[in-house]
């Protein structure tokens, strides 16, 4: 039976070798939890239980395997040291998952001190809308490898959504398009179809307009779907290579 640990830590970054000089492929965020696979030195070679990627971390000390009890529904949500709004220490990303160990008013205490029950959905919380909750991070920084409210990137941005929904999605744009089977033409796009270039994903929010991550315009915008076509042609040369639906 696979043993597993779970990121205490708001995020933590998972890099391509165990160097800290290494390519930030992904991060965790509070909550999500992994197998180790090697140690060497100080780093830890993982696979993230969530969704199967693989990668280093620094050695830390991660907390034993916690089942949630809740999730962040917010873009960001303070902790606190104590029950009140005076005393804050930290903040978690959307998604982060939490354990519930008391209550005290409109305050929920887990392992890191007390968080605003408004910023909490309950564990099995799912949205027939899966990208209800996408609009948050409009023009949050792009950063390669990012999945939170500090920077994110084109294919967390469309994980990160599924996962609060508790729908299985792959980390990078090349695998969900090919997880996903249901495939759309161009003229047929609707809202929550996701477009497809290579390296480069985005979610259309009706038939006209889209909303990625763009790392040349270094945040995560809203933008005309034929306009961001057209620009993606012209100036990375790479045309649409799919169109899912969910």
């Amino acid at each position: 039976m696979t043993k597993y640990s779970t990121n205490n830590f708001s995020v933590i970054n998972l890099h391509k070798k165990a160097s800290a000089k290494s390519e930030v492929v992904t991060q965790m965020i509070y909550g999500e939890s992994f197998s180790i696979s090697k140690k060497k030195n100080k780093w830890l070679k993982i696979k993230i239980k969530e969704d199967n990627y693989q990668g280093y971390i620094q050695r830390k000390n991660y907390s034993e395997y916690l089942k949630p009890s809740h999730k962040i529904n917010k873009l960001s949500a303070k902790i606190y040291k104590l029950p009140n709004k005076k005393t804050k220490i930290n903040e978690l990303s959307f998604g982060s998952k939490i354990k519930i160990i008391d209550k005290k008013n409109q305050f929920y205490k887990f392992a890191k001190g007390w968080i605003d029950k408004n910023d909490l959905s309950l564990i099995s919380f799912k949205e027939k809308n899966y990208f209800k909750k996408i609009n948050i991070f409009k023009n949050i920084k792009y950063k390669w490898g990012g999945k939170s409210f500090k920077g994110i990137d084109c294919s967390a941005l469309v994980q990160i959504c599924l996962q609060f929904n508790n729908k299985f999605c792959p980390r990078d744009a090349k695998d969900q398009l090919k997880y996903f089977k249901k495939n759309i033409k161009l003229d047929n796009v609707k809202k929550n179809d996701i477009i497809y270039w290579k390296g480069h994903v985005a979610v259309a929010l009706n038939n006209k307009k889209l909303i990625h991550a763009y790392g040349p315009m270094k945040k995560t915008v809203i933008m005309e779907i034929d306009q961001t076509i057209k620009r993606i042609n012209e100036t990375a040369n790479l045309k649409v290579i799919g169109i899912k639906r969910l």
